[in-house]
């Protein structure tokens, strides 16, 4: 799940910079598309993940979502796919006729910077937990910890910029 979110979603959204995206000169038709991929195999890997740790903690006989960790993760993975499957209006905008296309990518992005917050903030959550603490210590923590806050404030920026900014609700 921490490749679904810290890599894979990280770089589907930052297809989109004007800063620092691989393919700043091509069209957002094709910055879409690929955003699509890596969004695909993003959800798909946080599902997978959510499945793994199920079963993991299904063999262990240990109890499912008890910690803040594992309440957010769920909330993030479940309003992830939400968030994928609500953009695929965003490929064929004529099966939602009562919204202008404008319009749906302000909500897709608003929306979908919403579950990029939620990530970051599980994969924050996971760095508080028992295991990692005792695993990484002291700078190494601050390193590790700064990563999903820094890219969560840069993504932040970027899509307020790009959509809040512009125009209001």
């Amino acid at each position: 799940m921490t490749l679904s979110f810290s890599f894979l979603m990280t770089e589907a959204l930052l297809l989109f910079s004007p800063d620092c995206s691989p393919l700043q000169h091509f069209s957002h038709k094709v910055k879409g598309r690929y955003h699509w991929i890596l969004q695909s195999l993003s959800a798909s890997c946080a599902v997978l993940g959510l499945v793994v740790i199920f079963y993991n903690k299904q063999l262990n006989n240990k109890s499912h979502f008890v910690t803040w960790h594992g309440l957010v993760g769920l909330l993030t993975v479940l309003y992830a796919v939400l968030q994928s499957l609500g953009g695929v209006s965003l490929l064929y905008p004529k099966l939602v006729k009562r919204w202008s296309l404008s319009k749906l990518k302000r909500y897709h992005a608003t929306s979908g910077l919403l579950a990029y917050l939620l990530g970051c903030t599980s994969l924050l959550l996971g760095m508080c937990s028992l295991w990692f603490t005792t695993a990484v210590h002291s700078l190494g923590w601050y390193l590790a910890s700064s990563c999903p806050a820094l890219t969560g404030l840069v993504l932040m920026n970027q899509v307020t910029n790009a959509y809040v900014a512009r125009k209001r609700f």
